[in-house]
C-alpha cells in the first residue's frame, strides 16, 4: 500500500456512481447495437421490396411493349375493313358498265386514302416541275426536258410517308441538265 495516500487504492476501485454510469453505458451500447441491427434489418427489407417492385415494373413494361407490337396494326386494319368490303362488293357485282365500275373503284380508292389519312399515312405525289428531293423521291432515270435541271418530270409510282417517315419513296423521272 501507498503510505503517502492511503485512499489511493480506494480511488482505483470504481465508485458506485461510476459503476452505475458504466452499466448505463453498457446498456446504452447494447440498446444502440439492437437499434442499429433493427435499422439494418428494416433497410434490407425495404431494399428487397424496392428491388422486387423494380423487377415487377420491368416485367410489366416488357409485356406492354410486346402487346403494343402485337396489336399496333389493329386500328389500321379496322380502317381497311370497309375498303375490303367494297372490293368484295365490286367483285360480286356483274355489271358490264365500265363507267359504274370506274366510279366504284374511285370510291374504294377514296375509302382507302381516308383510312391512310386516319392512320397518318400520307401520299408522296410530286407535281411536274417540283425540285427533286432525295429524301422523298427515287429517280429512276434522267430525261431531256424543257424544265429546270433536277426537277420531277413524271411520277411513275407514288410514295408514302407514315408519321413523317418515308415508307416508300415516289419513283420519278428527273430532268437532265441542259
Amino acid at each position: 500500500m501507498n503510505q503517502e495516500n492511503p485512499n489511493l487504492e480506494e480511488n482505483l476501485e470504481p465508485t458506485s456512481a461510476e459503476k452505475e454510469v458504466e452499466a448505463q453505458s453498457e446498456l446504452s451500447l447494447e440498446e444502440e447495437i439492437k437499434n442499429l441491427k433493427q435499422l439494418v434489418s428494416d433497410s434490407q427489407d425495404a431494399f428487397l421490396r424496392a428491388k422486387a417492385e423494380g423487377e415487377n415494373i420491368r416485367r410489366r413494361a416488357i409485356d406492354d411493349v410486346s402487346k403494343a407490337h402485337k396489336f399496333a396494326v389493329e386500328s389500321f386494319a379496322e380502317e381497311l375493313l370497309p375498303v375490303v368490303d367494297s372490293m368484295y362488293a365490286a367483285i360480286a357485282h356483274h355489271s358490264e358498265d365500265a363507267v359504274k365500275l370506274r366510279e366504284g373503284v374511285e370510291l374504294t380508292l377514296k375509302q382507302l386514302l381516308n383510312a391512310f389519312e386516319k392512320s397518318r399515312v400520307q401520299e408522296i405525289n410530286p407535281e411536274n416541275g417540283t425540285k427533286f428531293d432525295p429524301h422523298h423521291h427515287q429517280a429512276i432515270s434522267m430525261v431531256p426536258s424543257e424544265q429546270e435541271a433536277n426537277t420531277v418530270v413524271t411520277v411513275l409510282q407514288r410514295g408514302f410517308l407514315i408519321a413523317d417517315r418515308v415508307l416508300r419513296p415516289a419513283l420519278v423521272t428527273v430532268s437532265q441538265p441542259k
